[in-house]
């Protein structure tokens, strides 16, 4: 749609010298996500794959499990005062018989481009909720020299943040490297959830035999994510929080932080990382 990007005068001063500019920004504005017509919830994104998003989002929240579940997404005509579709707002509709949560003032959220739905779910609740268990059978192993890899691979395909240097990134690859698909967000929860929304759009879900990269922290909310939709190694290139570890713990997921070149840590699931024994040390 053309507003991924917007345009700003900027003034510059480099080693005193002073000058005026325009400076590529990344566009950030708000899409409320309604399900059956009814209002869910209101999430600060970078426009684009916004139908992907919405339907990753109702993964992550355990309404949607495969594409048999959606029937619709649509952007609503008429969602301003005057008439008019800003494409802001989108509404999803399931397919008869899926579970829907009781909507209610408690239960709608507001999310933000930096937290995503901050102190929501517990741990019980993600382990109860969600409908693909991380079973890779047989179990998907990677190496510590391929993981190293990943972040090098995940910013080469980060278009717009060439542009910018404004936006988050989460990548899929296979088991063996190769990239299945990258989205960019101004959100990093924002940007798993395109990934897992187009993955269920093309009945791919569960991921069962994929490594999930995110640039910046791995965040409980991440790890959520990436539970509800089966993917079993979760990697970042920063620190990991406390309840992402024990998530990952919890559900038996691989969780890889501080990915940097060659060095990295391996907080949970340790079993999927092909290590030479000789070379661990307590």
């Amino acid at each position: 749609m053309g507003r991924v990007t917007e345009r700003r005068k900027v003034i510059r001063i480099r080693d005193g010298a002073v000058s005026t500019r325009p400076d590529t920004l990344v566009a950030e504005e708000p899409l409320e996500i309604r399900l059956n017509g009814k209002p869910l919830a209101i999430t600060m994104r970078t426009p684009g794959d916004d139908f992907a998003l919405a339907a990753g989002f109702l993964v992550s929240e355990g309404v949607l499990a495969s594409a048999p579940d959606l029937r619709n997404i649509v952007y609503c005509a008429g969602a301003t005062a005057d008439g008019s579709n800003t494409y802001n707002v989108v509404d999803v509709t399931t397919a008869p018989g899926v579970t829907v949560p009781d909507i209610t003032l408690e239960r709608n959220v507001y999310t933000t481009s930096s937290c995503g739905l901050c102190g929501k779910a517990s741990l019980d609740a993600v382990r109860t909720t969600t409908r693909h268990s991380i079973a890779d059978t047989p179990p998907l192993r990677v190496t510590p020299e391929l993981l190293s890899e990943l972040p090098d691979r995940l910013r080469a395909a980060q278009r717009v943040f060439d542009r910018t240097g404004g936006l988050h990134a989460a990548a899929l690859f296979d088991e063996h490297g190769e990239l299945l698909d990258v989205r960019e967000d101004v959100g990093r929860h924002n940007a798993v959830d395109k990934l897992v929304g187009r993955a269920l759009q093309s009945g791919d879900l569960p991921l069962s035999r994929t490594v999930l990269m995110v640039s910046g922290r791995a965040s409980f909310e991440l790890a959520q994510k990436a539970v509800m939709a089966g993917i079993p190694v979760l990697a970042a290139v920063s620190a990991p929080s406390s309840l992402a570890v024990d998530l990952a713990a919890e559900t038996g997921m691989t969780l890889v932080g501080f990915l940097r070149g060659s060095s990295m840590n391996v907080y949970a699931g340790e079993e999927r990382i092909a290590l030479r024994a000789a070379a661990v040390r307590a």
